[in-house]
């Protein structure tokens, strides 16, 4: 499904959240919304998904204007920070949930919840109960539970800030394989540049309730359109992947590396710096 905004705007409490505001994702994409904190990147989610209707513009879905359909019409699914896991329910029961609420019949909506934990990795865990459950593990319940419902886009609102590193990069890639075996539109708020990079297809970077740029993640990291944009990718990080044919690709971020010879490789990003690429072996 394809989503477009077309110049949204948006005052909450008096205050200017969104500041004509248009973008668009194509259908099966993978587009990350990029910015610091305050920038308008969760209100803008919460826009498409009609939770938040806007002041003025619209939105669109495979081209038709949604902003008179509820949110729960709208075929989406959201995913947010802080999990919302229903603690009166099973893990099979908070998965089946959004199920139940199309009256689907039990028995399949039951065997769909086990299906969707299969895919996340938490087959056998339909019958535990959520405070049983790691944060990785309560973070894959909610995205079995997003998935559950069919949706023809999911909404991911920093699905990721409040796991460790190294869970961090396991669902990074469970996010990832599901988003390429199920074939949806995704849209992902998100902080993290690196984390923008290596996952997105396209990225949409936020300031101030508007958008700055809109494009590849090689794009903005190699042509800031602002600078604003050119000191998010201004930390130093580094990001692994590998060479081949004069390019260094680590997940969808590929860049030129013409002087470097193939193999694993690693692309360095230094304050005040050009990225560049360095071999590893």
């Amino acid at each position: 499904m394809q989503v477009a905004l077309e110049h949204i705007d948006l005052e909450l409490g008096g205050k200017r959240i969104l500041r004509d505001v248009s973008f668009a994702v194509e259908d099966g994409q993978f587009v990350s919304i990029l910015g610091e904190s305050g920038a308008g990147k969760s209100t803008t989610l919460k826009v498409i998904a009609g939770l938040v209707p806007q002041d003025a513009g619209r939105v669109l879905f495979d081209g038709a204007c949604v902003d008179d359909v509820p949110t729960h019409r709208r075929n989406t699914a959201i995913v947010f920070q802080d999990i919302r896991l229903f603690p009166n329910m099973d893990v099979r029961q908070n998965v089946a949930f959004p199920c139940k609420m199309r009256k689907m019949p039990k028995a399949e909506r039951l065997a769909t919840a086990d299906a969707m934990l299969e895919a996340v990795q938490l087959a056998g865990f339909g019958d535990r109960r959520t405070y049983e459950l790691s944060g990785g593990q309560q973070q894959r319940v909610a995205v079995a539970r997003a998935l559950a419902a069919h949706p023809r886009a999911l909404l991911l609102d920093e699905p990721f800030s409040g796991l460790d590193e190294q869970l961090r990069d396991e669902m990074r890639k469970l996010v990832s394989r599901l988003h390429a075996e199920f074939g949806m539109t995704s849209l992902m708020v998100t902080h993290d540049p690196d984390e923008a990079l290596v996952m997105s297809d396209v990225i949409v970077y936020m300031s101030e309730g508007r958008v700055v740029q809109t494009g590849s993640p090689a794009e903005l990291l190699l042509h800031p359109a602002d600078d604003v944009v050119r000191a998010a990718f201004d930390n130093s990080s580094s990001i692994e992947g590998v060479v081949d044919d004069g390019c260094f690709t680590s997940g969808k971020l590929v860049v030129p590396a013409h002087d470097v010879p193939r193999g694993p490789a690693v692309l360095v990003r230094l304050a005040g710096r050009a990225p560049f690429v360095h071999a590893l072996s």
